[in-house]
C-alpha cells in the first residue's frame, strides 16, 4: 500500500493537534557512551543526524509532543554502581531540559503534558529501565520517584533477585513476594509498572497484582513477529480490563521475523570478536556493517510497524495502545522510521489503512496521557489508606 501525500499532509495536520508521546528514547545513555555526558559536544539544538537518531529539529519534525527519556543502565551494573549511574542518567536529563527551556519542559504529571503542549513545548519525563537501579530498596524507589521517574521497566535483559526477564532463564517465576511488593509500592507512589523486557510470567503476575494501569514502553506483538520481547495476545487482551498501555517500538529484530534470525547471527559475530552484543561504539558498528555487507540485513518499514498497530489494536482495543520507538538505543531502525523524524510516515501509513482521527489521536496522545493521569488518581486513593512500605528483599523472599 502506497503513501500518498495527501495522507502525509492528513497525518502532520493530526500530529500538529495531538503529537506523539514516545514511551522510549535512549538519548541519555548515548550522551554518556559518546560523549560522557558533554553536552556541548552533542548539542541536541544543532544538527546531530551523523551521531544520534535524536535533536531538537527533528523531534519538532517528527511531532514529538512529550517523551519518556530512558535513564537506563545496563543491567550487568550491580548494586550501588547501577544507582549511582541512574541519577547520572536521572542528572543528563535534567541538564537538558535546563538548557533548552523553550523547547523542554520538565513533566510529573498528565496536567503537565497538556501544559507543555498548550505551550507548543515537549513534556518530558524520566522512565527508568530495570529494577536493577533500586538495588533491592522501596527506598531508593521513592527517591527516584521523588527525583522526576514516572515509570520504571521491572528488569531489562538480564533477572533480577525479585522478577524474571524475557532473555534470560526463568528465575523466580514471574514475581517473587518482594517483586509484587515492589509493584504495590510503585502503584502507592504513581509511579507506572513498565512491563517491557519482562517474562510473559511476570507480566501476568504484575498485572495480577497491579492495582494501577501498566504499560509497555517500547514493546510489540508476539502474534506478529514471535520474539520473547514481545507481547502474548492474552496478555495484550488483559490491558481493556487494566487500563494499560502498550507502546509499540520500531527495534527491526523486535518486528520482521526475518530479522530476528538476521541479529541473532549478528549478535553472535560481535561476540565472537569480543564484543557485547549491544554495543554501538565505532569498533562495534564497523564490524556490524561488515558482517552486513557480507549477510544483507532484512529491512523493516513502517509498514511493518504498522502490521503489528493493526494487531495490538485488535486485540487490546484502541484505549490501550501507542508508540516507543526506542531511538537511540538500536543500531537499526525501519526505513521510513530512521529517526525521530520518522513519525508522520507511520502515521501517514495507518491514515492510508482506514484509521480514523479520533484513533489516531488516542494512539499518539491521549491514551499515554490518561494511562499517566490515572496511575496519579490510584496513588491518591493508595496514599490515604496505607504508608511507606519499608519491607525488604530479606524478609519477604527468605
Amino acid at each position: 500500500m502506497t503513501v500518498t501525500p495527501e495522507a502525509l499532509e492528513q497525518a502532520r495536520a493530526l500530529l500538529a493537534d495531538f503529537p506523539v508521546v514516545d514511551g522510549h528514547n535512549d538519548l541519555p545513555w548515548a550522551l554518556r557512551e559518546q560523549v560522557t555526558y558533554d553536552l556541548d559536544a552533542r548539542d541536541i539544538a544543532a544538527d546531530q543526524s551523523a551521531h544520534l537518531h535524536t535533536d531538537l529539529a527533528r523531534l519538532r519534525a517528527g511531532g514529538v509532543g512529550a517523551q519518556f527519556w530512558s535513564v537506563y543502565v545496563r543491567s550487568d551494573m550491580a548494586g550501588d554502581t547501577a544507582v549511582s549511574a541512574t541519577l547520572e542518567q536521572i542528572d543528563c536529563v535534567d541538564q537538558l531540559i535546563a538548557r533548552h527551556p523553550a523547547d523542554l519542559r520538565a513533566a510529573l504529571t498528565a496536567a503537565d503534558m497538556e501544559a507543555a503542549r498548550a505551550e507548543g513545548r515537549i513534556a518530558s519525563l524520566k522512565g527508568a529501565e530495570g529494577g536493577h537501579s533500586i538495588n533491592n530498596s522501596l527506598a531508593t524507589l521513592r527517591a527516584l520517584y521523588a527525583l522526576g521517574v514516572r515509570y520504571m521497566t521491572l528488569t531489562h535483559n538480564d533477572n533480577i533477585a525479585w522478577a524474571d526477564s524475557a532473555t534470560d532463564e526463568p528465575g523466580v517465576g514471574g514475581l517473587s513476594a518482594f517483586g509484587r511488593e515492589v509493584v504495590r509500592e510503585m502503584n502507592r507512589e504513581g509511579m507506572l509498572v513498565d512491563l517491557s523486557h519482562v517474562a510473559a510470567t511476570t507480566m501476568r503476575a504484575a498485572l495480577d497484582v497491579s492495582e494501577a494501569p501498566v504499560i509497555f514502553s517500547h514493546s510489540s506483538s508476539r502474534a506478529v513477529c514471535d520474539h520473547p520481547r514481545n507481547i502474548p495476545d492474552d496478555v495484550l487482551a488483559r490491558l481493556s480490563g487494566n487500563g494499560g498501555v502498550a507502546m509499540a517500538t520500531f527495534v527491526p529484530k523486535f518486528v520482521l521475523q526475518a530479522a530476528v534470525d538476521w541479529t541473532a547471527a549478528a549478535d553472535e559475530n560481535l561476540r565472537a570478536h569480543g564484543f557485547h552484543h549491544l554495543d554501538t561504539s565505532p569498533e562495534a558498528m564497523k564490524l556490524h556493517r561488515a558482517f552486513e555487507e557480507a549477510r544483507p540485513r532484512p529491512i523493516a518499514t513502517a509498514a511493518t510497524v504498522a502490521d503489528h498497530l493493526d494487531h495490538m489494536r485488535e486485540v487490546a482495543g484502541v484505549d490501550h495502545i501507542g508508540i516507543g520507538g526506542d531511538y537511540d538505543g538500536t543500531a537499526f531502525t525501519p526505513d521510513g522510521l530512521d529517526d525521530v523524524s520518522g513519525y508522520p510516515n507511520l502515521i501517514a501509513e495507518l491514515v492510508t489503512r482506514g484509521w480514523s482521527r479520533d484513533d489516531l489521536a488516542k494512539l499518539t496522545w491521549r491514551n499515554a496521557v490518561r494511562v499517566l493521569g490515572d496511575a496519579e488518581s490510584v496513588a491518591r486513593d493508595l496514599q490515604g489508606r496505607r504508608g511507606p512500605s519499608n519491607a525488604t528483599l530479606e524478609q519477604l523472599d527468605a
